[in-house]
C-alpha cells in the first residue's frame, strides 16, 4: 500500500510540473473564450488539447471528457438544434488573485449548455484548475431588487 501511495504522489507531482501557466488573468480569460469558441465550433479535440497545455490532469482523463463530450453532443444537435453563439454570463474571484471562475452561456437554438471554467494561482502562474459543462444553468440567475 506505501508503495501505491508513494507511486502515486510521484505520478501527480509529474502530470503537475508539465502543466505550462499562464501570466495573467487576461491570459485565462482569453483561454476561456478560445476554447468555447472551439465548443461552438464543435472542435473538442482541438478545445481539450488548449486545456491539456494548462491542466495539470492526467491526458487519460482528459482524453476520456473529450471522448464523452462527442458523444453527448452528437445527441445535444439532435434535440436542440444548431449553436447560435456565447455569451459570458459570470466571472468570480477569490481574494483577489488566488482563483477565478468564468461562466459562459453556449446558446442553442432550442437550449443553452453552460460551460464552467476554474483557474488557480500558483507559485509559477495560473493553471487551469477545473473544467465542466453541463445543462444545468439554474442558479446563473440572479435576483432583482
Amino acid at each position: 500500500m506505501k508503495k501505491f501511495i508513494l507511486l502515486f504522489a510521484l505520478l501527480t507531482a509529474a502530470f503537475t510540473s508539465q502543466a505550462k501557466t499562464m501570466e495573467t488573468v487576461e491570459e485565462t480569460e482569453a483561454l476561456s473564450v478560445q476554447v468555447t469558441t472551439m465548443f461552438k465550433d464543435q472542435l473538442f479535440h482541438e478545445a481539450f488539447g488548449l486545456l491539456a497545455k494548462y491542466w495539470p490532469i492526467p491526458q487519460n482523463e482528459i482524453d476520456l471528457l473529450e471522448e464523452k463530450t462527442i458523444k453527448a453532443f452528437n445527441m445535444v444537435k439532435d434535440r436542440y438544434g444548431d449553436v447560435i453563439d456565447y455569451v459570458r454570463v459570470r466571472k468570480e474571484v477569490i481574494a483577489g488573485d488566488l482563483a477565478t471562475r468564468e461562466t459562459y452561456l453556449l446558446r442553442f437554438e432550442n437550449i443553452a449548455l453552460r460551460l464552467i471554467f476554474t483557474y488557480y494561482r500558483n507559485d509559477k502562474g495560473w493553471i487551469v484548475n477545473a473544467f465542466k459543462w453541463d445543462d444545468s444553468f439554474d442558479e446563473e440567475f440572479r435576483t432583482v431588487e
